[in-house]
């Protein structure tokens, strides 16, 4: 069930354009609902899909609003929850007695988080499950202690946070001034810090050197599309698997993915392995294919 096969509205021609485009789409009634979702799972209907699908935009756009104070294009954010919002119209089950909403919500807002999170992981924010959590929650729990004010939380804001969350106290810090934005280093240091001055009156670089960093990035750079290109000799079920399992910190157990694909735990784990071997191949053969590769030349052409 891919995007471009259901020729769905797009979000990168302006928001208010896309808002207007998904209201056109009418919601459904129960009755209609259901039937429409059983025409999807007995017989793969495709317009029965396609009006699953449109008909809950509306509550993709919705939810994707809550996540637009991380620093991402929100269309690229209700894009991810569209995914989302199709994985779950692929897997959802009417006859469970409950709504396609309530069962895609989950679905829409996982797609997001992980997008999210594989954007914020380019600045190295961990990914386990704890940090995730503290990512995701950091902002209300502020709200609900009044520590709303730009810049370091007090000690005792912080130990409140992490006891709350189950984080270390390290873990807040380092979380609120990833997501704190930035500041001017010209605004004075708040309260009554020693010698008082402005920010930058304190800030020591000791990063490494511009040469070190830029080739730190042309080296992640290059793993990650040799990467990419080497997961896409995989199929859909076997990136699944092979993503879950080995390109998380959090990887999905063996009987999950059981559940999720219906069959069994060796199976899933017959699965891991082939992609792994595909991937390592593929890897391998384009680092060959760039070492052999014939420098090109400027020739001047004959007279």
């Amino acid at each position: 069930m891919a995007r471009s096969a259901m020729n769905l509205p797009s979000a990168e021609g302006g928001l208010s354009r896309y808002l207007a485009e998904i209201r056109r789409f009418p919601m459904l009634e129960p009755q209609e609902e259901y039937m429409l979702a059983k025409r999807w799972r007995e017989h793969e209907d495709p317009e029965a899909a396609h009006r699953l699908v449109t008909s809950h935009l509306r509550l993709v756009a919705k939810i994707a609003m809550g996540y637009r104070g991380y620093g991402l294009p929100i269309s690229e954010v209700i894009s991810e929850g569209n995914v989302g919002l199709m994985q779950a119209v692929k897997r959802f089950e009417p006859d469970k007695g409950f709504r396609l909403a309530t069962y895609a919500m989950w679905w829409i807002k996982a797609s997001i988080q992980e997008y999210i999170l594989r954007s914020w992981s380019l600045v190295k924010m961990g990914t386990t499950a704890a940090q995730k959590k503290l990512f995701f929650n950091l902002r209300k729990v502020k709200s609900q202690i009044s520590a709303l004010e730009e810049g370091d939380l007090r000690p005792d804001q912080v130990q409140q946070i992490a006891t709350k969350l189950g984080v270390t106290e390290q873990d807040v810090i380092d979380m609120n001034r990833r997501l704190g934005g930035d500041a001017s280093l010209n605004a004075p240091l708040r309260g009554d810090a020693e010698g008082g001055g402005e920010w930058q009156d304190w800030l020591a670089d000791d990063r490494e050197s511009q040469e070190s960093s830029l080739v730190e990035v042309e080296e992640l750079d290059n793993r990650r599309s040799a990467l990419a290109g080497a997961l896409s000799v995989l199929n859909e079920r076997e990136r699944r698997i092979f993503e879950a399992r080995r390109l998380t910190d959090d990887p999905m157990t063996l009987e999950d993915l059981a559940t999720e694909f219906g069959v069994s735990r060796e199976r899933v784990r017959q699965i891991e392995v082939r992609a792994f071997e595909k991937v390592q191949k593929a890897v391998i053969d384009r680092v060959h294919q760039l070492e052999t590769a014939p420098v090109r030349r400027e020739t001047s052409p004959a007279l």
